[in-house]
């Protein structure tokens, strides 16, 4: 699967790009394909794939609470390619 990444801090890092949902759960976005990640995250989104096998190691790392899939992010809470 594709994973959205959060924007490099430093050459060759990446964080996987955790959204906080309506209810205050923090999500991973997960990408069917990378057509579908672009579509609907933007054309500036960093992204790493990443097995399915290795997503229980994700959730130890990060925390997050649920997985979203092919989520059509809003226009306005895209990633734009600036670091922040």
């Amino acid at each position: 699967m594709y994973v959205p990444c959060a924007p490099a801090q430093s050459e060759g890092e990446l964080t996987i790009d955790l959204r906080p949902t309506k209810d205050g759960r923090l999500a991973m976005l997960v990408y069917s394909s990378m057509d579908r990640l672009i579509a609907y995250c933007g054309p500036a989104q960093p992204w790493t794939v990443m097995a399915t096998q290795d997503l229980e190691q994700a959730r130890l790392a990060t925390g997050f609470e649920l997985i979203l899939l092919d989520l059509d992010i809003p226009e306005e809470l895209r990633r734009t390619g600036e670091r922040i």
